[in-house]
């Protein structure tokens, strides 16, 4: 395991631009698995998580090609479907969260898709109900081995139905999009997810010949084809990354440019940084953020009462940004409710936090009180474990604002979703070293 060295308390300065966005990456690599045309992917993020991806696309037989750093083509014309069953799979598969959407185009074009119990951040329950009560609503057989823990769907040719999601889950929308693409007639998914990088899916799959409405919206209507072309595609810049790198331009009180952010692809997020005092400067298509000298000052309600920030679907806050917002606030004036409601385990990382000096309640799993300390007391450099991506990047932050040096290990888990973050850190200014 890989450990971070971070001596705090640096001012930064400079520009940033935001990778390929992770969870595009892992969605739109699955679509190869539908043609065995060549399809091009540019902006792909060069992060643990998306090369285990590639790599299983690899061992399934497809074709993998780099044209450049993060460009690929990728031909699935010989496609190996005995490794679906072999060992090697099983260890594979279960590494990566994202290994579950091979399923949705395996299952549409070669009438079967298994896969065992997949890993990820331990950040609560993360059920996969919803991908294959989709597949088994377009006609699919579900079989579950409890031993192995393995599923498995099989169909001679799915068929296009009307679903109702029980949660408008944006990789069970992928998956389900995927399959219902290549079934035979109409398939109708009401409460679908719609994030931008879903839409990008969405999009893509046109590309390639499919035929989605509605994308954008929460109903999607999906016209099945007999088969599907290549394209090319450019992954948008990650939202995650780019709310990381306003949440460290704050907190270390840093002038940073974030380049290339894809504004109209953002939402809310700016706008519920404000929130938090932060000021941010559109300049075309990159954000400019001063640095914050005097701190930033939590708004509160027009009533007076707290400010809340909870996590939603979108067009709501992505929960993957709300340990981030939790680590700002901690050197705001003022005091912030998080709400954590999409996962029980995330807000656990606090005790980190607490540890370095922050002013932190922790009311329940899903709920932490945060009172600002307006940087009149610093936090202070700590030995700690990264427990999952966003977690590891928020402690990140707090340790390059902190006095005094800190150690964060596990760092791997950081580098899952961040690319070269410590050398581009260091461009920036920060004191970050790799040990491993």
């Amino acid at each position: 395991m890989g450990t971070f060295k971070i001596e705090g308390g640096t001012p930064l300065k400079g520009e940033i631009t935001p990778q390929g966005a992770k969870n595009e990456a892992l969605q739109v690599l699955c679509t190869v698995l539908l043609t065995p045309k060549k399809v091009t992917i540019t902006n792909i993020p060069d992060i643990i998580d998306v090369n285990k991806l590639i790599n299983l696309l690899r061992n399934l037989g497809v074709k993998v090609e780099k044209l450049a750093h993060g460009s690929y083509t990728f031909q699935a014309d010989e496609v190996n479907m005995s490794y679906l069953e072999s060992e090697a799979f099983k260890e594979e598969g279960k590494s990566l969260r994202g290994s579950i959407m091979i399923v949705g185009p395996l299952l549409a074009r070669f009438g079967k898709g298994y896969i065992p119990k997949p890993g990820g951040d331990k950040i609560g329950r993360r059920r996969l109900d919803t991908h294959f009560e989709g597949f088994i609503n377009l006609g699919a057989t579900f079989r579950y081995n409890r031993e192995d823990h393995f599923y498995g769907v099989e169909a001679d040719r799915l068929k296009g139905t009307y679903m109702l999601l029980d949660e408008a889950s944006v990789t069970g929308t992928a998956n389900i999009v995927m399959a219902a693409v290549l079934a035979e007639g109409k398939t109708t998914i009401y409460n679908a997810a719609c994030e931008p990088y879903l839409q990008q899916l969405c999009n893509m799959l046109n590309r390639m010949g499919a035929k989605i409405t509605g994308v954008g919206s929460n109903l999607l209507e999906i016209e099945g084809v007999e088969s599907l072309g290549g394209c090319d595609h450019r992954i948008l810049p990650d939202m995650i990354e780019i709310g990381s790198w306003i949440g460290l331009a704050a907190m270390t009180r840093s002038e940073i440019t974030i380049k290339n952010v894809s504004w109209d692809n953002l939402g809310v997020i700016p706008g519920t940084f404000r929130k938090l005092g932060i000021t941010l400067e559109r300049r075309g298509d990159d954000i400019y953020i001063p640095a914050h000298t005097d701190g930033y000052e939590i708004q509160n309600y027009i009533d007076g009462s707290i400010l809340t920030i909870a996590d939603a679907p979108w067009p709501g806050f992505t929960p993957d940004l709300l340990s981030i917002v939790l680590v700002v606030a901690t050197q705001a004036r003022g005091s912030i409710l998080i709400h954590q409601k999409m996962f029980e385990s995330r807000l656990f990382f606090t005790d980190r936090l607490i540890d370095m000096g922050a002013k932190i309640i922790l009311c329940d799993p899903h709920r932490a009180t945060v009172i600002g300390l307006d940087f009149k007391s610093s936090l202070k450099g700590i030995t700690m474990s990264s427990p999952d991506i966003r977690a590891g990047i928020s402690l990140l932050i707090a340790a390059l604002s902190a006095t005094g040096v800190s150690t964060i290990q596990n760092s791997d888990q950081i580098d899952r979703g961040y690319e070269r973050i410590d050398e581009r850190l260091r461009a920036i200014g920060a004191k970050i070293e790799r040990i491993d």
